[in-house]
């Protein structure tokens, strides 16, 4: 069973509330998969499980592919980042934030990353919609290297810099035929290596 989400003290009931709920909405979701495959698995299988109606899953996530796609691990990388000193610069920062959120990984999480990377390489509707799901990410980066760097986040600098980041993240874990990859923290080594290149200049 999935942890329930640790909670920021002073959060209210209402918000703790609704990330029981997302929690529970995601942790059926994938044991209906596991169990049943992806396509056979239902919104309304899914929201039965967790005893919401189907309109409260919509709620929480638009599509039956954000139920795969969305988890916490951005959230605790952009938590990171904004714990690194000011004098760090953005890619240090970035590389600091991205390993202490993998760390943070406990082996149920780790085994939920991989089929869920195994499905978005696998399964076509969700390796459309992981696209929607990076882009999002990109966007929330963009605001937080702008918030540390004191640019505008259309600033090209920022988008360069961050198109440059997802780039690298985007080769390790796409690229190749679907099913290629395995992820694990070898993959995530892969990603740092990247990061290390862009940080000296991209040698080749």
């Amino acid at each position: 069973m999935t942890a329930l989400p640790a909670f920021p003290d002073g959060q209210g009931l209402r918000e703790r509330k609704k990330a029981r709920t997302r929690a529970s909405l995601r942790e059926h979701a994938l044991r209906l998969i596991r169990e049943q495959g992806y396509h056979a698995t239902t919104v309304e299988q899914i929201a039965a499980a967790a005893e919401v109606s189907p309109s409260t899953f919509f709620r929480y996530y638009p599509t039956k592919e954000d139920v795969i796609l969305q988890d916490d691990l951005d959230v605790r990388v952009f938590e990171a980042m904004e714990r690194q000193p000011p004098d760090v610069s953005p890619l240090a920062a970035i590389r600091a934030a991205f390993r202490e959120g993998f760390a943070s990984l406990t082996p149920q999480e780790w085994d939920e990353l991989k089929l869920t990377s195994e499905l978005t390489m696998t399964v076509p509707e969700i390796r459309a919609r992981s696209l929607d799901e990076f882009n999002r990410t990109i966007r929330k980066t963009c605001q937080a290297l702008a918030k540390r760097t004191g640019r505008d986040q259309d600033d090209i600098a920022v988008r360069t810099f961050t198109g440059a980041v997802f780039g690298i993240i985007m080769t390790v874990t796409m690229y190749g035929e679907p099913g290629e990859h395995v992820i694990g923290a070898d993959m995530f080594q892969r990603i740092d290596e990247g990061l290390a290149l862009l940080a000296a200049g991209l040698p080749l």
